[in-house]
């Protein structure tokens, strides 16, 4: 089902240090998702195709899909149209995941076409092709063992080829959010994020600015979902500006994990998002689009 939306449900705080004036962020419409394919659902990670096209979406329960927007006349999506079923995520032993191994969250898009994906129950990062065959596991880094099911939720892949990775929930004892990277072969922690309230991150995605855009979630009980977009700028690999972009009220969308950052046509940068249904039938798969105007 396709809305069309621009509500007041979208706050611009803008709240960059030093930014000459905040961005407008306009809400251009979002999409229920009614197509179906086997597994299709439970969508936590998204990227968009640099033309606004295509897209890859990767499913929580191990599940890669690809597929093609259909757009309107100024460009809000329409519809989707899936290339097939899912494709089912390998081990490193050619068999498919199990149910301890399968909790699939986040995704990166490499410059060598290569997919980057993190996993939430067994924390961890491999490199994947894009038909969901696998490659390579990267190396394990100690601080994940103590996320434990606040495990690697977001992640995002630098301009310079850096992987950026965040957890759901700080940790045991911690009152912020690690932003843990690998370059060079090595995991480290760029930074912390401040916890703030009950925001936790949940995707993440370098926009065609060079910048980190990250999505944040917030549950109100019966009243639904917030969810949050902030855009940080790195200068040497730490944060100099934080800006939050864009607040929704309790149940304007729904559960939205997946985010992708692109330019479109007229030179407008777009967050696509998309929102995890759980697998649940009072829950929907829903793709919310907005524009960053400047």
């Amino acid at each position: 089902m396709y809305r069309r939306s621009q509500l007041g449900l979208i706050l611009a705080l803008g709240l960059a240090s030093g930014a000459a004036a905040a961005p407008r962020v306009v809400v251009i419409g979002s999409y229920e998702a009614t197509e179906t394919a086997y597994g299709f659902g439970g969508l936590s990670a998204l990227e968009v195709t640099a033309d606004g096209e295509g897209f890859i979406a990767l499913s929580d329960s191990a599940r890669l899909f690809h597929g093609r927007f259909r757009r309107d006349g100024d460009g809000a999506i329409i519809g989707i149209t899936l290339d097939g079923p899912g494709a089912a995520l390998s081990g490193p032993k050619g068999a498919t995941l199990d149910r301890l191994h399968d909790d699939a969250e986040g995704m990166a898009l490499g410059p060598d076409g290569q997919l980057r994906l993190s996993f939430e129950l067994v924390s961890r990062v491999a490199r994947y092709d894009r038909d969901g065959s696998f490659i390579a596991e990267l190396p394990d880094f100690p601080a994940f063992e103590a996320i434990e099911n606040d495990g690697l939720e977001a992640l995002a892949i630098a301009p310079d080829g850096a992987l950026y990775t965040m957890p759901e929930g700080p940790g045991r004892g911690v009152r912020s959010f690690p932003v843990w990277r690998y370059a060079n072969g090595r995991w480290s922690e760029a930074f912390r994020l401040p916890e703030d309230h009950h925001w936790r991150p949940v995707g993440a995605d370098f926009g065609p600015d060079g910048r980190l855009y990250v999505l944040e979630r917030d549950l109100w009980g019966l009243l639904g979902f917030r969810s949050r977009l902030r855009r940080i700028t790195l200068e040497a690999g730490q944060p100099v500006a934080d800006a939050v972009l864009m607040e929704s009220r309790a149940g304007a969308f729904g559960n939205l994990e997946g985010l992708s950052v692109w330019r479109d046509a007229a030179g407008a940068l777009r967050a696509t998002m998309v929102a995890d249904d759980n697998f649940l039938a009072v829950m929907s798969t829903e793709f919310v689009e907005v524009r960053i105007e400047e």
